[in-house]
């Protein structure tokens, strides 16, 4: 492959998936990681990228999403874990239904090319997901949230309510005893009619929101039927969660039952 070739192919990669680790770039290429860097250098002298911690940014044209861009790669290997997990629960030929959020973000992109039907109100998504052949994609309209990119609102709520998903991945703010929370009153009304419209809800929640709060309660912990978290979850919330009844997720355990 030659230089620009490989450089345009690694543009493509992050501007698709707007946040890429080092090791995936590696990986998609085939090249040494000295060579990415190089490139990933390189295209950050063009303004096309943006290294931080953990990988690379997509800093083209494509609209600014200043919260969700902040947001993403913050524990991403934690993300990408919960993300397989979640993945591997979802069939072909599906319903699903993807809220806006960094972990949800990450099951879309590894849903990409697989037979479903999936809905959003992600913005984000929508865009990951809109040129995939074999998705068939609802984007929920309404008021959209410019840090977030995320649609909410009575008119993204009335578009729910007239659908029925097979399965909701939605992600929260914090978990407590109480229940789940997130921190936008009117993202969580439109939360709590997605939680009406599907089959069974699947909440994805990495191991430092267990135990906090947020500004508004979304539902008890009962209500939803699935938790998938990360590895670091400790064995007092393994016992809360189950004594709810809820079904628990761990990624990269083989200690789960399926779904």
């Amino acid at each position: 492959m030659l230089v620009e070739e490989r450089r345009n192919r690694l543009l493509e990669v992050v501007r698709q998936r707007r946040f890429a680790s080092l090791p995936e770039l590696v990986l998609e290429l085939q090249v040494s990681e000295s060579t990415v860097r190089r490139d990933l250098e390189h295209l950050e002298d063009q303004g096309a990228a943006k290294r931080i911690h953990g990988g690379v940014l997509y800093a083209g044209t494509s609209p600014k999403i200043p919260h969700f861009d902040q947001q993403q790669p913050a524990k991403w290997d934690e993300k990408r874990a919960i993300a397989e997990a979640v993945v591997g629960l979802i069939k072909d030929g599906e319903s699903v239904l993807l809220d806006g959020g960094s972990t949800t973000y990450e099951v879309a992109r590894l849903l990409v090319g697989r037979p479903l039907h999936v809905v959003t109100n992600s913005l984000p998504v929508a865009n990951l997901l809109s040129s995939d052949s074999e998705c068939d994609l609802v984007f929920l309209g309404g008021n959209i949230c410019s840090r977030s990119g995320v649609a909410m609102g009575p008119l993204t709520n009335r578009m729910i309510e007239s659908l029925r998903i097979r399965k909701a991945i939605m992600s929260v703010a914090g978990v407590s005893d109480d229940g789940f929370y997130n921190n936008n009153l009117l993202l969580v009304e439109t939360e709590r009619v997605m939680l009406q419209a599907a089959d069974e809800v699947i909440i994805v929640a990495d191991s430092s929101k267990l135990g906090c709060q947020s500004l508004a309660h979304v539902c008890e912990l009962g209500d939803v039927q699935h938790l998938v978290v990360d590895s670091g979850i400790c064995e007092d919330w393994r016992s809360r969660i189950l004594a709810a009844e809820v079904d628990l997720v761990v990624a990269g355990s083989d200690d789960n039952r399926n779904i």
